[in-house]
């Protein structure tokens, strides 16, 4: 078993509240990792039918017959038991007695929010970071990127594995089994319509929802335009949106929303809109090979899917919430990446090649000189194998950041 960061904040967040849940989209671990996190819970799985037949007929009695600490896998397919969970806790207050799992849904979050407010600490489990894989500890980026200074160093790993990385993506079981990403990414989405989509999310209509997800597919790394999307994918207004949430709930979808800081000058408004996972990105834009990522038109945008989600798991695998955010004013000067510190924000320039131009500089300059901060740190995260100082700036190589 390849190691997860979120384990340390896991056992933590377990010494602290009654009832932990970790969510995440199918097939990122979650069963693996709670059951290796604590090997004394007893573990039981509510896709089992007589499991949920017991739990959802007589949930007390259920419950009761765990008279030491629990893991309940799958929970969101008995809603009702949460409201029985609720009354133990209340009653026992013992720290990690529930450690709940499942894909994450309105259903369960609302339910969560709703009996165990206070009592039940919520984690997220992504696919593999990078880091995961090659057994790099979990970065802090913030504190990182400002001790980092002017170290320089050179990789020997060629681009193409970059592109490998980009287009195998991060689920565990790819990687665990040494599986074909398109084969097994194929029954990853036909699952995922089937299952989440379909008998737990209720749409009907799942060629059109599935053709939905291939126009945003294409729409990874831009502005979201809810008209426009909706006008292409052939349905109403809310609809797309209503689709939207159900994506993002699921983690599917990522949507990195505009930082307000605005300088006196009009912003955009709109969020970006990100993809989880670049694999599964790359099987929606049917990309059959590897190598197709060097001359594809989306490379660019699929780097940038990248470089957004490994910082997207570098918070939530340490059981932090999210400070990610882009800038963007009226005049189309951007910040691809701002990592919201508090009193003070750092800005990440995105680029998918491996020369680093003087131009790729300016979006960073003009955003430094406009916080009053020319000196402030920054960084450029670059497709190529080199990390280096330039203009004030750390220029980092994608095996360095992540």
């Amino acid at each position: 078993m390849i190691p997860r960061h979120l384990s340390s904040a896991l056992k933590a967040a377990a010494r602290d509240f009654p009832v932990v849940t970790v969510t995440g989209p199918r097939q990122s671990g979650k069963t693996t990792l709670v059951r290796a996190a604590f090997p004394r819970h007893q573990y039981v799985s509510l896709e089992d039918p007589d499991a949920r037949s017991f739990a959802t007929e007589d949930p007390r009695g259920f419950l009761d017959r765990f008279k030491g600490k629990v893991i309940l896998d799958e929970v969101q397919r008995t809603p009702d038991l949460f409201s029985y969970i609720q009354g133990i806790v209340d009653a026992t207050d013992r720290p990690g007695q529930f450690v709940l799992s499942g894909p994450q849904n309105f259903l369960l979050l609302h339910r969560v929010s709703q009996s165990l407010a206070g009592r039940c600490a919520v984690l997220r489990l992504l696919p593999f970071a990078r880091s995961e894989l090659i057994g790099r500890p979990v970065r802090d980026l913030g504190p990182w990127l400002r001790r980092r200074g002017a170290a320089t160093s050179t990789h020997d790993e060629g681009s193409e594995r970059l592109f490998e990385t980009l287009f195998a993506g991060g689920y565990p079981r790819i990687h665990d089994k040494g599986l074909k990403p398109q084969a097994w990414l194929a029954n990853y989405y036909q699952t995922y319509l089937e299952r989440d989509v379909r008998d737990l999310l209720n749409v009907g209509d799942l060629e059109g929802f599935g053709r939905f997800i291939r126009l945003c597919a294409g729409r990874s790394g831009h502005l979201l335009n809810v008209s426009s999307l909706a006008t292409d994918a052939g349905v109403s207004h809310s609809t797309a949106r209503r689709w939207l949430s159900l994506l993002e709930a699921g983690y599917i979808i990522h949507l990195l929303r505009p930082h307000h800081r605005n300088f006196n000058k009009r912003l955009v408004k709109s969020p970006k809109l990100y993809f989880i996972d670049t694999g599964l990105l790359c099987y929606l834009l049917r990309i059959r090979r590897s190598e197709d990522l060097v001359s594809h038109a989306a490379r660019g945008a699929i780097f940038e899917t990248w470089v957004v989600s490994e910082a997207l798991k570098s918070f939530h695998h340490r059981g932090a919430e999210s400070d990610l955010y882009f800038w963007r004013d009226a005049r189309g000067r951007e910040i691809d990446l701002l990592l919201d510190e508090g009193a003070e924000q750092i800005p990440v320039e995105i680029k998918s090649g491996q020369t680093i131009a003087g131009d790729f500089f300016a979006d960073l300059d003009y955003w430094r000189g406009l916080a009053g901060r020319p000196e402030g740190p920054a960084a450029l995260v670059h497709g190529g194998n080199d990390s280096f100082r330039r203009r004030g700036t750390s220029v980092l190589s994608w095996m360095e950041w992540a």
